[in-house]
């Protein structure tokens, strides 16, 4: 896991690095009709932080991996991302996942390994679990890390 965490905190210097090149101006700019803006799938990935916060806490104490969904599109919106500076919602997101960095680097291997039959990672992973296959709390912050980079990946093309 130390390994993971390496690459995780490293994923995150990187892209706040590549992240603060892009101009203010561009930030609010969406790449394509119907598309979300830098500034808001930097607010998506903030929302996802703030939710698997949550869900990382919780699974150390509870048998099962079943949380709540929460709808994406919506908290994007209402939050209206693109009225935020750029620099400022780069360092909130930078700020969140190292702390998340922080707090996966507590989490013991036996909570990390247990594996959890109860989950609904078949909604609300990024790749989901099928729901009769057992499941584990790494699986699936390795899978909230795999959603990150895939989004930054949108960004820094």
């Amino acid at each position: 896991m130390q390994d993971f965490l390496t690459e995780f905190r490293l994923t995150i210097d990187s892209a706040t690095d590549g992240l603060l090149q892009i101009p203010e101006e561009r930030s609010a700019i969406s790449a394509a009709p119907g598309k979300w803006t830098p500034k808001e799938i930097i607010g998506h990935l903030i929302d996802s932080a703030a939710n698997n916060h949550i869900r990382f806490m919780k699974a150390q104490f509870d048998d099962n991996l079943v949380f709540p969904g929460y709808e994406q599109e919506e908290w994007v919106r209402l939050q209206q991302y693109n009225r935020e500076p750029w620099e400022q919602l780069v360092q909130l997101w930078r700020g969140y996942n190292l702390h998340l960095v922080h707090l996966i680097g507590g989490i013991s291997e036996e909570v990390l390994r247990k594996s959890r039959s109860n989950h609904n990672l078949n909604q609300i992973a990024w790749q989901t679990v099928p729901a009769n296959e057992p499941v584990t709390l790494e699986y699936f912050i390795r899978d909230y890390f795999g959603h990150m980079k895939n989004h930054l990946r949108q960004i820094l093309k």
